[in-house]
């Protein structure tokens, strides 16, 4: 795909130019002698759109039936925690955004990369107070996804529905941002302002719905709390599933939010899924699935609990989950050994890209801050998103790359060269119809320009659940059967 054109470039712009402008004047109090001024906190933009200039950011190119995105320049954002209030700069570095070492974070500093409360950061010692505001430029890369298209089911003056392809996010989160439904919609076909009814899991591919207004929104939310909408999803499991309807009821608990793993726990929320096999053919079933709830993995969780895991599933249908894989809820395990059980059977098969997580993610400790606090998810820059320009092991690499990784940077000689770019975020470069990266698409200071990853095969970023009904009291929307859920298909 081509870089922006001039008009989303000027209307990109223009927005900047407008949000710059609206910006209120610091109004400063008299300080006390050595005191550092802290300027009252700005009402960040709400609400769940995107606009223009986000989405020229960078653009997309397109190689071996993957989807990729050019790495860009971004922003994370963030006002000062309570628990970082009286600790230095460094230390909240040192303890909480560890996807670097202690030299990137003095390099970005002097390269201008941290701002606190827009001015460049000249100390990390500097100690941090009530309202201060951090902004990290960081050079953003982000994982592959397959390359076929969504396709647009219905689109009307209410709503837009399409037929989302399994390992596409629904909208930014983690390392995703460009390569998920609400960029592509927004870039591709001029879909802005949508309003999420509902959400898929990122593996998971089918009917997904999105409102064009407030007032639809809130319409089929009503619904949805009257649980007057239905869900049809098929998929194709381990084994001979059982002919007669299977009703599972199992509570679910969730195992980590962070690495998304969840399991049936008496603790855990009331579930109820019901079954039907709609065929077999003498290795694996295609089950009908009804969620009666809406839990995080419910479907995938309770075909695990009843010993017909879905059959390429990334997380439950793993060997970490005991010899019999979980079902009837026999692990034997702690929750903590089984994330670690999980995480080291991903690497030694090489897939661990296929989580979308990092090892990071684990050892971080961003899952203790609060979930209920707003102030704790502020265009967030905890350690888990700032994951993606990490240089050790979300995706797989080979021996060269450990060593490389493994070896101290020489981030003074990288400033050397970065003084030398003219403009932070360039990218221009000859080699944007093939998606070579230049040497201008590269950054000296991120690591991940450093490190030579291996593509996943299309094949491995698709799972057999697929979503193939959503009806309301108003609407009926239904995709076309995955090719995998026939009943004559065989792997």
């Amino acid at each position: 795909m081509a870089e922006p054109g001039p008009e989303l470039k000027a209307e990109a712009k223009k927005v900047e130019e407008e949000k710059e402008t609206a910006a209120p004047a610091r109004k400063k109090r008299r300080l006390a002698a050595g005191e550092r001024y802290v300027p009252p906190p700005r009402k960040l933009r709400s609400g769940v759109s995107f606009s223009a200039a986000h989405f020229a950011e960078t653009s997309y190119y397109f190689e071996g039936g993957l989807r990729k995105v050019r790495p860009y320049y971004y922003d994370f954002r963030t006002y000062c925690k309570g628990r970082w209030v009286g600790r230095s700069l460094l230390h909240v570095f040192s303890t909480e955004f560890r996807a670097q070492p202690l030299a990137y974070y003095r390099a970005a500093a002097l390269a201008g990369r941290l701002r606190l409360n827009e001015e460049p950061v000249q100390d990390l010692d500097v100690v941090l107070k009530n309202n201060d505001f951090l902004r990290n430029t960081v050079h953003r890369h982000e994982p592959p996804v397959t390359a076929q298209p969504i396709q647009i089911l219905v689109e009307n003056d209410e709503v837009v529905v399409v037929d989302k392809p399994s390992s596409l996010p629904v909208h930014p989160c983690g390392r995703f941002r460009h390569n998920t439904v609400i960029f592509i919609l927004g870039k591709e076909h001029n879909l802005n302002e949508l309003h999420t009814i509902h959400r898929l899991d990122r593996m998971t591919s089918g009917v997904l719905m999105f409102a064009k207004t407030v007032e639809v929104s809130k319409r089929i939310d009503e619904q949805v709390r009257e649980r007057q909408l239905e869900k049809e999803y098929v998929c194709r499991v381990v084994g001979e599933f059982p002919e007669h309807e299977v009703v599972c009821e199992e509570p679910i608990l969730v195992v980590s939010y962070k690495v998304g793993v969840c399991r049936v726990d008496p603790k855990g929320k009331f579930c109820k899924t019901i079954f039907q096999r709609l065929s077999y053919n003498g290795k694996s079933s295609v089950v009908k699935c009804l969620p009666r709830t809406g839990r995080t993995h419910q479907i995938r969780v309770h075909l695990q609990y009843l010993g017909y895991p879905i059959v390429n599933d990334p997380i439950y249908n793993m060997e970490a989950w005991g010899p019999e894989k979980g079902k009837g809820g026999k692990i034997g395990k702690t929750d903590e050994e089984l994330l670690k059980a999980l995480v080291e059977e991903h690497r030694s098969k090489q897939s661990l890209n296929i989580l979308g997580i990092s090892e990071e993610d684990l050892n971080s400790n961003a899952e203790n801050s609060d979930p209920g606090n707003p102030s704790e998810r502020t265009e967030s820059m905890q350690a888990d998103s700032m994951s993606e320009s990490s240089c050790l092991a979300e995706d797989v690499r080979g021996p060269e790359t450990k060593e490389t990784a493994a070896c101290p940077l020489n981030f003074d000689a990288d400033l050397e060269t970065l003084e030398k770019n003219t403009e932070l975020g360039s990218c221009e470069n000859e080699c944007r119809q093939t998606g070579e990266k230049s040497s201008e698409e590269r950054d000296p200071l991120c690591v991940e320009c450093k490190i030579t990853r291996q593509d996943p095969s299309p094949k491995e970023l698709v799972m057999y659940l697929h979503a193939l009904r959503y009806k309301g009291a108003e609407f009926d929307y239904c995709s076309k059967m995955p090719e995998w859920a026939m009943e004559d298909w065989e792997e």
